[in-house]
């Protein structure tokens, strides 16, 4: 299995108390992890830190075989890496734009945008849905949107915040049987969670944020 990123020296400070203080994090290709830690441990703050949205203290990288920092942002992880939040945020507009916005942000053509959108509609079963508010949508719903919105900008790394937290049965049964998928079509997952259920998927890797510290299990 080949390294896909590398991350050395990864360290988060909030005033005077340090977050975590990580020597070495490596995501290997189309593999997928959990990332678990008590509640305030900075599961949040790692996947947001590694997608760009909050600046580390230090850190370098390595990338498809390239070192730079992580600061600022490198282009190139900004289109490799995205990040879903456990509340995502829509537009109200419809779930077919929603979906489309990230191609149609880099530049992306329309006629190329709605064949790709179609797809990844159908893929997390919500074409029935395209002409939807998304204030419309459930939890669930909402969260399939978000991911399919995630797959369409074909990520190689994708940053899961508590995938499932407060869905009902079936709802996160769906919303799981996607991961799968994602790893099939050569990205890597990262998810922070405390869903026994996705921490027990067969092949998953664990991480654990304990005391600063960042264990591998």
């Amino acid at each position: 299995m080949s390294t896909l990123i590398s991350l050395h020296g990864l360290r988060k400070r909030h005033g005077e108390r340090t977050l975590f203080e990580i020597d070495t994090l490596s995501i290997d290709s189309a593999t997928a992890y959990v990332l678990t830690g008590v509640n305030g441990a900075g599961k949040s703050t790692l996947l947001r830190t590694l997608a760009g949205l909050e600046r580390c203290d230090a850190c370098t990288v390595q990338f498809d075989g390239r070192h730079m920092p992580l600061h600022p942002y490198p282009p190139a992880l900004r289109r490799a890496i995205v990040f879903v939040h456990q509340h995502p945020i829509m537009f109200s507009t419809s779930v077919a734009h929603n979906i489309a916005y990230g191609l149609l942000a880099r530049g992306d053509s329309r006629r190329s945008v709605a064949p790709a959108v179609e797809e990844a509609m159908a893929w997390a079963g919500v074409a029935h849905l395209r002409d939807t508010d998304p204030a419309r949508l459930s939890g669930g719903e909402k969260q399939r949107v978000a991911l399919a919105r995630a797959r369409v900008l074909q990520p190689r790394l994708l940053l899961l915040d508590e995938p499932t937290a407060n869905l009902d049965g079936p709802a996160r049964e769906q919303v799981m049987a996607l991961i799968p998928t994602m790893l099939d079509a050569g990205s890597s997952v990262v998810m922070a969670c405390h869903d026994r259920d996705l921490i027990g998927l067969p092949g998953i890797h664990r991480l654990k944020l304990r005391d600063g510290r960042l264990e591998y299990r």
